[in-house]
């Protein structure tokens, strides 16, 4: 029996051996070729980008895993401490793994899985999740788990404890597309990590075993029933007293959604900022490198301009006609499938969808998104029914949309955009891209090409003062006829009206828009001219010599005659549209800075010196030049009878309309001092908008609502004369000087004695000499054709 013992004795030892054996050879195969751990010392993970209009406001994130870095300096114990005392109550003192830790929760899982109860206990150490996370995957085998143990040792005596538990409070889920404790804090409580309370904290700590079956939104008592054990914990490893965790427990889980206040909507400007970022620095900096990107947005006039935008669209699909029912549905369970329809696939708030309940010939019940049921407003509904039977109009289960009056609406097929900017800076203030960025991303502000029409005939007009005409040099506007080349019929190009006025003078020409005029000015400067100064402000980088361009046939965006505008509201100088400010790396450097612009004395301490900003922008166009061209754009709307609605804005204001063949495009660009707004309406198969249509009725007045809204409280401003001009005072209907006061204005000439400005890229020459034959004095001009409210927009023919 002894024999027995002693082979017994010497069996299980042996075994013991083998095993440490084993073991020791499983340890030494799984430590060769391990991962290198020396690059989480450097380790920079990757974080959310974000975006942040003028005011601060948060426009937009990018991130493939959101993600705030935080050092562990900047994030409280409270925080810390509940995630160890949750996760890893030995961290401290265990040499990267805790055997104690293992054996205790392999004990208390037992017990809890005999007990019918799901494991709460983990036996994973915060190194080992590190590990994990950062160097090997998540594959679920024997050779992992010691490849794992292996580096948790390692890694436990290189590094110090502090750094390995922030780069695990950074690092770790914990659900809602949130990476590290600074995401999830923000994304949970609206919070940064320092404004989190007891309770906050030890939520967030209870989430890294499971985020998703602790999901707050599916399960919230599992969620606060493993909350309040992380409080316990807490207590048990005294990080809280008594009375704090028992008032955090009696505490309900509030999750706060972020303040609308602090966020910035803006889709078609975020996204044309996402594509700036990814062209100046790749994606993998845009969605990890953790950019802080200052965009030059405004809130405020964005909201504004998707207003005026959204109701000019609306108000010129109204007038033709109402397409009918959005779909049918079955009213067995209407109160269930109303809510769940999208058939736009849009937000159309303020609008809501609705269901026809019942009809006849006295009006329809409908009923809403929130169950309950209305009388469809057919009072505010005229524009739909127009005299059509309702009962020929729908039928039960029919979807429409209705507004908070319960009037019919529609979502309508015309698409347009509006620019607002700043003109001393180029700034893009506000960019509206289209009716909804959810049906179309499309940005018909910067990617749409289209023919500007009478819009571009300021442009025609600016090179004639360039070369030595003046406002008040007359043209004749008669019938014109010019040779397109061999074989190819005579270019006849007509008035709107198909009448003609006569000699006319340059300022009249263009605040009438007359297209004849225009194209003889193009004659007398030569077309070379106008492709220059095309080219010189950027609106059309290689555009036909042909006269047809004189009257708006080339193509440009928004943004781009938004911005020529510009140089012309600005004095002349040249400025690129931008929509960024300033751009900010992970660490807070600036790598990008849009304001060039010198301060000069700003260094200086003496009281008596005032600094100011030096503007070193290049000059597009003679100032002079420029200012005459507003004054004649400003007439436009003091002179003339499309200029009536924006007069009773009585601001200081110029702009010009246009309106291409078809028509196909309708725009509106206008200014003050400070402001300047670009408007486009069309169809983006750019089919005809109706025979009357006209930049006049449809882009206007989405100018007129824009600047009616964006000026309020801002005190009006004159445009500012440069040196070098002097005003005379002239008959209006012929330029020629007159001691009147009744059909006078005073009108801007160059002083022929002030000496040249240096303009860069333009070349100021002397008076063009033109043909006899279109050379008209006063006395030639049939007044009686003309009065001061007689005027349309005229387009290209």
């Amino acid at each position: 029996m002894r024999k027995f013992y002693i082979w017994c004795f010497w069996l299980i030892v042996n075994l013991i051996i083998l095993g440490i054996l084993g073991v020791g050879y499983l340890f030494f195969i799984n430590s060769k070729d391990l991962p290198s751990y020396s690059q989480l010392e450097h380790y920079q993970p990757p974080i959310v980008t974000r975006f942040y209009s003028s005011d601060g406001k948060l426009l937009e994130e990018y991130a493939k895993e959101h993600r705030i870095f935080l050092p562990i300096e900047s994030i409280p114990p409270m925080v810390s401490n509940a995630f160890i005392a949750a996760e890893d109550q030995n961290f401290y003192t265990h040499p990267g793994i805790d055997f104690t830790g293992i054996l205790r929760a392999a004990i208390k899982n037992i017990l809890a899985m005999s007990q019918g109860k799901k494991s709460l206990v983990g036996g994973s150490t915060i190194t080992q999740q590190v590990v994990k996370n950062f160097l090997l995957t998540n594959e679920k085998s024997l050779n992992r788990k010691i490849k794992e143990a292996i580096l948790s040792f390692r890694i436990t005596k290189a590094m110090p404890k502090s750094k390995i538990l922030e780069l695990y409070l950074n690092q770790i889920f914990l659900g809602a597309r949130s990476y590290g404790v600074a995401s999830a804090a923000l994304n949970y409580f609206n919070k940064s990590v320092n404004e989190l309370n007891l309770e906050e904290a030890a939520f967030l700590a209870s989430l890294p075993q499971a985020p998703s079956h602790y999901n707050p939104n599916k399960n919230m008592e599992r969620v606060l029933a493993r909350r309040n054990w992380v409080i316990e914990r807490m207590y048990d490893e005294g990080f809280v007293s008594k009375e704090a965790a028992l008032a955090a427990i009696d505490s309900p889980i509030k999750l706060i959604a972020r303040d609308r206040d602090e966020v910035a909507k803006a889709d078609f400007f975020a996204e044309e900022v996402r594509r700036t970022i990814t062209k100046m620095y790749g994606e993998e900096s845009l969605y990890e490198g953790g950019l802080v990107v200052k965009t030059s947005l405004n809130p405020k006039l964005e909201k504004i301009a998707e207003n005026a935008l959204r109701n000019g669209l609306v108000s010129y699909d109204q007038k033709y006609g109402y397409r009918g029912a959005i779909s049918n549905i079955d009213l067995k369970e209407w109160q269930k499938t109303l809510p769940t329809i999208n058939p736009a696939n849009m937000n159309i708030a303020p609008w809501k969808y609705a269901v026809i309940l019942s009809v006849n010939e006295k009006g329809a019940k409908i009923g809403l998104s929130n169950g309950k049921e209305a009388s469809l407003n057919l009072a505010q509904s005229s524009w739909a029914l127009r005299n059509k039977k309702l009962a020929n109009l729908y039928k039960p289960g029919d979807v429409i949309l209705v507004d908070d009056q319960n009037s019919i609406k529609q979502i309508p097929r015309i698409n347009g955009a509006i620019v607002a900017m700043d003109p001393h800076s180029g700034r893009v203030l506000a960019m509206v891209g289209g009716y909804s960025f959810d049906t179309s991303k499309f940005n018909r502000a910067t990617q749409a090409h289209r023919q500007p029409g009478s819009s571009f005939k300021p442009f025609v007009y600016l090179a004639a003062l360039e070369n030595g005409l003046t406002p008040s040099s007359v043209f004749d506007d008669s019938p014109i006829a010019l040779s397109q080349g061999p074989g190819m019929p005579l270019w006849k190009p007509k008035n709107f009206y198909h009448d003609f006025l006569g000699p006319l003078t340059l300022r009249r020409g263009l605040e009438l828009s007359r297209n004849t005029i225009t194209v003889r000015i193009a004659q007398a400067v030569g077309i070379q001219k106008i492709v220059d100064i095309a080219k010189r402000f950027g609106i059309n980088k290689d555009p036909e010599p042909y006269y047809s361009m004189a009257l708006g046939a080339l193509e440009t965006t928004v943004l781009q005659l938004t911005n020529a505008y510009s140089v012309i509201a600005n004095g002349g100088r040249k400025v690129m549209p931008s929509l960024i400010d300033k751009i900010q790396d992970r660490s807070g450097r600036v790598v990008f800075s849009n304001d060039n612009r010198e301060c000069v004395d700003c260094s200086s301490i003496d009281p008596s010196i005032i600094p100011y900003i030096k503007n070193n922008n290049p000059y597009v166009t003679d100032p002079r030049s420029a200012y005459q061209l507003t004054s004649i754009l400003e007439g436009v709307v003091q002179h003339t009878k499309n200029g009536a609605p924006l007069r009773k804005l009585e601001r200081t204001l110029a702009g010009k309309t246009g309106t291409s063949n078809g028509p196909k495009d309708t725009w509106f660009i206008g200014y003050t001092p400070d402001l300047v707004v670009g408007v486009f309406v069309g169809y983006d198969d750019a089919k005809p908008m109706g025979k009357n249509e006209s930049g006049a009725l449809v882009a206007q007045p989405i100018f007129l609502e824009f600047m009616k809204n964006a000026l309020i409280d801002q005190p009006d401003k004159p445009f500012i004369m440069p040196d070098g001009l002097k005003l005379v005072r002239v008959d209006y209907m012929t330029g020629e000087p007159s001691m009147k006061y009744g059909g006078t204005i005073y009108e801007v000439f160059k002083r022929k004695n002030f000496q040249e400005t240096k303009v860069a890229n333009a070349i100021i020459e002397p008076v063009v000499e033109l043909p006899e034959n279109e050379i008209h004095t006063p006395d030639d001009e049939d007044k009686s054709n003309f009065s001061l409210d007689e005027t349309q927009d005229d387009g290209i023919y």
